[in-house]
C-alpha cells in the first residue's frame, strides 16, 4: 500500500528548528549545551546570571516576549546545531 504524497494526511516535515519544541525543552537543551554562565553571557537577562534555574527562567521568558525572542533566536542560530552534534556524537 502506498501513500499519496499530495493527500492532506501525508506527513510534512517542517524545516523550522522550533517546530514541536516547548520553551522548556528549548531552554533545557541550551543549558545542556552551553551552561548557565555562557547563556548569561550570550543573552543578557538576570534570570540566567543570578541563581539561575529552569523554573524561574521559564516564568520570566513566558512573561517577557523580547527575552523569549532572544533565547529562541539564539537556539535557531547556534543551539539547534550544537544540540544535533551532541546527539550524533553519542
Amino acid at each position: 500500500m502506498t501513500t499519496d504524497p499530495t493527500s492532506p494526511s501525508a506527513a510534512i516535515k517542517s524545516t523550522d528548528p522550533l517546530h514541536g519544541l516547548t520553551l522548556a525543552v528549548l531552554l533545557e537543551r541550551l543549558v545542556a549545551v552551553y551552561g548557565w554562565e555562557e547563556l548569561a553571557r550570550l543573552v543578557k537577562i538576570r534570570c540566567f546570571s543570578h541563581d539561575p534555574s529552569i523554573k524561574s527562567s521559564l516564568t520570566f521568558l513566558r512573561r517577557t516576549p523580547w527575552a523569549r525572542q532572544e533565547v529562541e533566536d539564539l537556539y535557531v542560530k547556534w543551539g539547534h546545531f550544537a544540540w544535533q552534534q551532541t546527539q550524533t556524537s553519542n
